[in-house]
């Protein structure tokens, strides 16, 4: 009798057993999940406060500028509970590219690279266990101070919101990235949660966007400055060459639109009744002549050769993430007219209106932008490093050279882009004025758009401007773009020539233009 009634007994403890079994099991698989999958998330998680107690507990990695000068570094600060704490030395000038690094979270370069900065990556913690130290690495940056700073006192001597970007063609490295207006990152370096959440909410309610970075993050409609691309799928077709005459009718009808809709220049003025060369189109910026050209390529050309110059791409970062700029998708024959000159649904950010003139001065190779030239340990090691690499082939050497030189005479006397032209120096460039739907309905102007890059013959700086409500690319624009190549190139740079001279590498090309200008 004892057998069966140990049997009877037996089966529930069983029971028992299996439950407790599966409880610790999935016991075990919780701690696992949370220690191999959610660590990361919970550490960043802005709720623990330990977490962010020990972000500042040891100083971060220095972020410093081309030259050295040091933009972000870690400062003692004298609480027991946060022990240091981040300092932008003129924040304002540089936040858009290094970010800020606060309680609540990071941005910038200081999101981008926090394994680095914090030590925190797997390299920098193995060189922690093998040699020792704390501290995050050093990154050198590949911005030069005074192209910063003519970029960003540039914009606001407009008055306007806007952005510019300066990019070294031969390599892609980024030497200047401003957006205006900004804000002071040192705001945000406070412990005290009511006065953060003080001056975030004030920031962030402010309509003149400050904390948006208008370089990377916000698209424009390009404008005439587009006409750089439709020029490039005009050459590529074989059809056209700047000597080709192109109709310049005042105000052409539209295919497809039984005449009712009518493109016009920039300030309702004409180019001319007639017939003019494709290079005196480009260097008076009339619209209506690439209208015609968009309308004869068609939109599969024009798309094709956007994207070579990285239209359409979402995989772009610098290291930050870049907004895509676009090309329309779906046009008709009227819109796809209107998409040569930039409009119809078309948007860039600066960082592309600076790609367009990069891929053209580097003989129409594009190379990738990067802002991290090199990382440092604090002993002096260098653990990474920029690697040059090209993004996209944008368009045949011999393209580059014919849209150079007609760019080349949009800065000489009588072009749209004089106001850009450097003494001494030749500077190709292309002046765009973009329509916005607000102007179009009286509530504000159209932005300024430019691009450009010099010296002509050896490029080493190409720029994009944006100035929002500028108006007129080559009268607002210009000027700021004129500025940032100055700072670059004035000291090191040696007269190039007088502007009648031809450029070497150009075929001649620029000869066939001087009858025209």
């Amino acid at each position: 009798m004892a057998a069966p009634r140990a049997r009877r007994i037996n089966i529930p403890l069983r029971h028992v057993a299996l439950a407790c079994g599966t409880m610790l099991f999935v016991l075990l698989a919780n701690v696992t999940r949370l220690q191999a999958f959610d660590a990361d998330r919970l550490g960043e998680d802005p709720r623990n406060r330990r977490t962010l107690m020990a972000r500042f507990d040891r100083p971060r990695g220095d972020i410093l500028l081309r030259d050295g000068t040091i933009v972000a570094a870690s400062v003692e600060n004298g609480d027991e509970g946060f022990r240091y704490r981040r300092v932008y030395p003129e924040g304002p000038l540089y936040v858009p590219v290094t970010g800020h690094l606060s309680v609540r979270g990071t941005t910038g370069v200081e999101r981008a690279e926090d394994g680095a900065l914090s030590g925190r990556s797997l390299r920098m913690k193995v060189h922690s266990l093998v040699e020792g130290g704390e501290t995050g690495a050093t990154l050198r940056l590949t911005v030069d101070p005074r192209a910063q700073r003519a970029a960003y006192e540039g914009l606001r001597a407009t008055g306007l919101r806007g952005a510019a970007v300066a990019i070294e063609p031969a390599t892609g490295a980024i030497l200047a990235m401003a957006s205006f207006p900004s804000y002071d990152p040192n705001l945000y370096t406070a412990f005290d949660a009511a006065e953060l959440d003080r001056v975030d909410k004030l920031l962030r309610s402010d309509p003149a966007a400050p904390l948006l970075n208008r370089a990377l993050q916000r698209t424009y409609p390009p404008g005439s400055a587009f006409e750089v691309v439709t020029s490039a799928a005009a050459f590529g077709s074989g059809r056209y060459r700047p000597t080709t005459d192109v109709g310049a009718p005042p105000a052409p009808r539209l295919p497809g639109t039984g005449g009712g809709a009518r493109p016009r220049d920039a300030g309702g003025a004409s180019c001319g009744a007639g017939n003019l060369p494709l290079a005196d189109a480009f260097r008076l910026s009339c619209d209506t002549p690439f209208a015609k050209i968009g309308a004869d390529l068609g939109q599969d050309a024009l798309r094709e050769q956007a994207q070579a110059f990285g239209f359409d791409a979402d995989d772009l970062t610098v290291p930050m993430p870049v907004a895509a700029s676009v090309y329309p998708k779906s046009l008709d024959q009227a819109q796809t007219a209107l998409s040569a000159l930039g409009r119809s649904g078309g948007r860039a950010t600066p960082l592309m209106i600076a790609m367009l003139s990069a891929a053209i001065a580097n003989d129409g190779s594009l190379m990738r932008p990067y802002l991290v030239e090199e990382v440092r340990l604090d002993d002096g090691t260098r653990v990474d490093g920029a690697e040059p690499s090209r993004y996209r082939r944008a368009l045949d050497e011999d393209e580059a050279d014919r849209l150079t030189a007609m760019m080349v005479t949009v800065t000489r006397p009588g072009g749209t882009g004089e106001a850009a032209a450097i003494p001494g120096v030749v500077v190709a460039a292309k002046t765009g004025t973009a329509k916005t739907g607000t102007a179009a309905a009286g509530g504000g102007r159209d932005h300024a758009v430019f691009t450009g890059f010099a010296p002509a013959a050896s490029p080493r700086v190409a720029v994009g401007v944006v100035v929002e409500d500028g108006g007129a690319g080559g009268r607002v624009a210009a000027p700021v773009a004129k500025a940032i190549m100055r700072a670059v190139l004035e000291p090191v740079s040696p007269p190039q020539r007088s502007a009648a001279g031809s450029l070497p590498g150009m075929n001649g090309e620029l000869d066939e233009f001087d009858e025209f200008g």
